[in-house]
């Protein structure tokens, strides 16, 4: 399936910025899930282009003259595999064990260590975590609005409700309290529902050497609609768009992204 997207970014301030760094990872990457046919960044100024910690490709834009707006856009053509692809981990940089860690976004208290602990088979443990998934979402009904990005796992889940991020930091939480490595993963959702929101959140897990998906939100391990841009213990690592400021004052920011479905390939 070849998709298209198109995410546009606009930060707007109060006062006059003095100075800016915007970190990016809004760069999909090669994988047997998903090819690349074009992407484009367009900004306001050249960025450097590195690799962060987690293999993610991250452009790094400083602005150090004054400015009251930043105006960021990623558009580009992936093709994305339709069937499931599992990624066996030959390819990763970092030992399994680092995505043991917890942090204070997806640290476990009692209540999710119990939650994860009632769940889990160890002589079935895909079945474990599919059945976790899709009660993770019963405990959390999908409910935009009601967290911020700054809540813990630990509060989204005593609180009930969630957005994908929510959904992810529990599940990431439960599958390291149980000694499973995982990892938070951003990136685009493609559905034929056009009010559906474009960026999306899942996770990844690492099952008997292979990573498997977990789309909480949506209650599927089926990727044949996801585009993945980067990983990270949580949504500070991953999210698409992260930066620091001098000045400013209060900003306001808008974003809008869309994927589409091209009906031929060219």
């Amino acid at each position: 399936m070849r998709l298209t997207i198109e995410h546009s970014t606009l930060y707007s301030y109060e006062q006059q910025v003095k100075h800016s760094t915007q970190y990016l990872r809004l760069t999909p990457q090669e994988s047997e899930h998903q090819r690349i046919i074009s992407w484009q960044l367009a900004l306001p100024e050249e960025a450097v282009q590195t690799t962060d910690a987690f293999g993610n490709i991250l452009h790094v834009l400083t602005l150090d003259r004054p400015h009251q707006s930043i105006s960021i856009k990623a558009t580009g053509v992936v093709e994305i595999a339709e069937d499931e692809v599992m990624d066996d981990g030959t390819r990763e940089a970092l030992s399994p064990l680092v995505w043991l860690r917890h942090t204070p976004l997806t640290q476990p208290d009692s209540a999710i260590l119990a939650f994860a602990r009632e769940y889990w088979q160890g002589g079935s443990p895909l079945d474990s975590l599919t059945v976790m998934m899709g009660d993770v979402l019963e405990r959390m009904p999908y409910t935009p609005g009601g967290t911020n990005v700054k809540d813990t796992a630990a509060q989204v889940f005593d609180a009930g409700v969630g957005v994908c991020q929510d959904h992810a930091h529990v599940f990431v939480a439960c599958c390291r309290s149980l000694g499973l490595p995982a990892r938070y993963v951003s990136g685009y959702l493609y559905t034929p529902d056009s009010a559906h929101v474009a960026t999306h959140a899942w996770v990844e897990t690492l099952i008997e050497g292979r990573w498997h998906t977990f789309d909480i939100t949506n209650n599927t391990r089926n990727t044949c609609h996801h585009l993945k841009l980067a990983v990270g213990f949580d949504y500070l690592d991953a999210c698409p768009v992260r930066g620091v400021r001098l000045g400013g004052g209060d900003e306001g920011m808008e974003t809008i992204a869309a994927v589409q479905r091209m009906q031929s390939a060219q």
